[in-house]
């Protein structure tokens, strides 16, 4: 059943911060990021915003598979501007967890995760990893920067210590899972589980999310959700119509401006020639 267990948008808010389900995004990160997480605790935010963020961003503080320890943010985002808050939140996150008797050299590594369940642009594929790197003008070379160890200076390059970014399009993915990121990815869009999944994470979420586990409230709560997504999906497909519909009757008005027959503005916008009339 396709609902048969609670999408990810959902358990995010509310399921997958308690410790005891720490597994399921455990497995989500480390078939992500292609190395062993661990999750230490979930961090509280001191932004302003908090209470708007609450249930939309999860700010992580885990251990990697090196023994480093890496903040990992993960965002459920639906409106814009989505490419300025993947930024500031990254940056916000940075700063947020140095404590104020710490130096800079303790700022921690940043893996943001953005899941979008919209359009946000143009690409063929459903999974973008991006990093910061620098690269001479005129040498061609990468820099690397001098960072202090605890007791001696090593070389890093710049994507070693700042913000990756990882842009997760949902409605991307039209195809069949096969690998552990796949069925990942296709469980983020629907909440579908394989009976017989073997992916780090999903065998958790299996026996953790299972729809018919849930109170009758939170069911309630649940599908009410879902209902919402709907008619906002519904409101945002009337809006883009809308917009195409405009943008036709401009054209269409321009045209019969330059005094165009009717019926190869019709053709060209496909109105009717009463509608072009009207303009």
């Amino acid at each position: 059943m396709k609902d048969n267990y609670i999408r990810f948008d959902w358990s995010i808010k509310r399921l997958l911060r308690q410790k005891a389900n720490f597994g399921v995004l455990e497995g989500f990160f480390t078939v992500l990021l292609d190395e062993k997480v661990e999750i230490i605790e979930m961090l509280e935010s001191n932004d302003q915003m908090q209470n708007y963020y609450k249930f939309n961003r999860v700010d992580i503080k885990a251990k990697n598979s090196k023994g480093e320890i890496i903040i990992v943010e993960v965002q459920n985002i639906h409106e814009m501007p989505f490419r300025e808050r993947v930024v500031y939140d990254a940056t916000k996150g940075i700063t947020e967890h140095i404590s104020l008797d710490e130096s800079y050299y303790e700022a921690k590594k940043i893996y943001s995760i953005s899941i979008f369940y919209f359009d946000i642009g143009k690409g063929n594929d459903y999974l973008y990893h991006g990093q910061n790197i620098f690269t001479g003008v005129h040498t061609g070379d990468r820099l690397e920067v001098s960072v202090k160890g605890k007791y001696l200076l090593v070389h890093k390059l710049p994507a070693e210590l700042l913000p990756e970014y990882f842009l997760i399009r949902v409605n991307e993915f039209n195809q069949v899972a096969v690998t552990p990121l796949e069925e990942w990815i296709e469980y983020l869009k629907d909440g579908t589980i394989r009976a017989d999944t073997t992916a780090p994470g999903l065998k958790e979420a299996r026996e953790k999310l299972l729809y018919h586990n849930m109170s009758d409230e939170e069911r309630r709560a649940y599908d009410e959700h879902l209902s919402d997504i709907m008619i906002q999906n519904d409101a945002l497909d009337g809006a883009k119509l809308e917009g195409r519909m405009e943008e036709r009757y401009g054209i269409a008005a321009n045209m019969k401006k330059l005094g165009l027959d009717i019926r190869l503005i019709s053709q060209a916008t496909g109105l009717t020639s009463e509608e072009i009339a009207k303009l």
